[in-house]
């Protein structure tokens, strides 16, 4: 992975002495951007704009309202030199650089952990069914990480215990068809031990970060939080929900009723932490879009209006069911010269922010914070949110 220097020397001493209580802040609605491939876009060469001149993807970022960064991490992933942990002290440094809050995603794997599988790492695959031991180096990796990044004044505000964990945490692809669900003692066991190093890591920093679990589709919350409750985990601060319609039974009206029931039973922060949505159908490159026609709502077509009108309209009804932030994934994954496992380019590039078809100029939806959103009356009427 190319080594860049995009912060100049005076610049990281005001970042990292900059007061904790700045960046310990809880905003009062999180508008995020999960910006976990803008590092290995730039080194393939990936250059954004703003009305045909290029800005620094981060800056892009915090100043169209954006006030949190996400990013992932694996254990592990041989098969990328990206989402390790040189990777995201890189983006924590920039996204603080400007201003933003940082969720840092722990998959727990060595690839993608998401609703429909949920791997163990290889370095633990011999202690899979060892759940004491399994537990303990889940503990022990989470409070490392973190211990390593406040180090260097990189501790992020918010931390996932797991991505999008449906299913039993670290265990093997086949298990959705072999086991009879979850062994939530096993699971508990395993989230528990990462909120406690979270917990643990927080005690010696004056960043105390926020501890979320995340699950896919919001048909899926309430059961699997009901059963996490039942098996005694609870010491955790938001809810995370991944929202895809391609994906959810629901509507946005379900999401809505879904985030409302979710916030009076567990009093939790509730977040849409994953969501998407085309500009078009077209594509840049022989990578096929994940996102294709398959994805369209009637009331929202493949344009840059429509984009930007699926923003607004999730936004506010997250705002209107009390619900305390969105986060689009993954608005800066442009097509570039690079390749992945699925082809050459990018899978989004038709969903993120950044229009090819306009030299990757922002589209109009890059600017969704900055939308008049109808607030609570007890919260202040129309005042902004940040």
């Amino acid at each position: 992975m190319m080594i860049r220097c995009f912060l100049a020397a005076a610049s990281v001493a005001a970042v990292l002495t900059a007061s904790a209580a700045q960046a310990q802040d809880v905003p009062r609605f999180y508008f995020g951007a999960d910006l976990s491939y803008v590092n290995e876009m730039e080194d393939c060469g990936a250059v954004y704009r703003v009305g045909g001149q290029a800005h620094d993807p981060y800056a892009i970022f915090a100043e169209t309202g954006h006030n949190l960064v996400r990013v992932r991490i694996w254990n592990d992933a041989e098969w990328t030199d990206y989402s390790d942990l040189d990777d995201v002290r890189e983006t924590i440094r920039r996204a603080r650089a400007e201003g933003m809050q940082v969720l840092l995603d722990f998959h727990y794997s060595d690839d993608w952990a998401d609703g429909d599988k949920q791997i163990v790492p290889k370095a633990w695959r011999p202690i899979r069914d060892d759940v004491p031991a399994l537990a303990q180096a889940l503990h022990d990796y989470t409070l490392e990480t973190l211990r390593a990044l406040d180090a260097e004044g990189l501790m992020p505000e918010t931390v996932q215990v797991g991505n999008e964990t449906n299913l039993e945490m670290m265990g093997e692809l086949d298990w959705k068809e072999t086991r009879d669900g979850i062994d939530w003692p096993r699971n508990a066991a395993l989230l528990n031990a990462g909120i406690r190093a979270v917990r643990e890591a927080g005690e010696d920093s004056a960043i105390k970060p926020r501890i979320m679990l995340h699950i896919a589709q919001p048909e899926n919350t309430e059961p699997w939080f009901a059963a996490a409750q039942d098996h005694g985990v609870t010491d955790y601060d938001l809810i995370g929900v991944s929202y895809y319609r391609k994906w959810s039974t629901n509507d946005l009206a379900g999401l809505g009723a879904t985030i409302q029931r979710l916030d009076a039973a567990y009093d939790k922060d509730v977040v849409v932490v994953e969501t998407s949505y085309p500009f078009t159908n077209e594509g840049a490159d022989t990578s096929p879009n994940l996102l294709g026609p398959d994805t369209l709502l009637p009331q929202y077509p493949a344009t840059q209006e429509g984009q930007l009108k699926y923003m607004t309209d999730i936004t506010q009804t997250v705002i209107a069911n009390g619900g305390t932030g969105v986060v689009y994934w993954e608005p800066a994954w442009v097509s570039t010269r690079c390749s992945t496992r699925w082809g050459r380019g990018s899978n989004w590039e038709n969903a993120t922010f950044f229009d090819w078809r306009e030299g990757n100029d922002l589209t109009m939806a890059g600017h969704w914070p900055t939308a008049a959103y109808r607030w609570p009356a007890d919260a202040g009427g129309e005042a902004a949110a940040q």
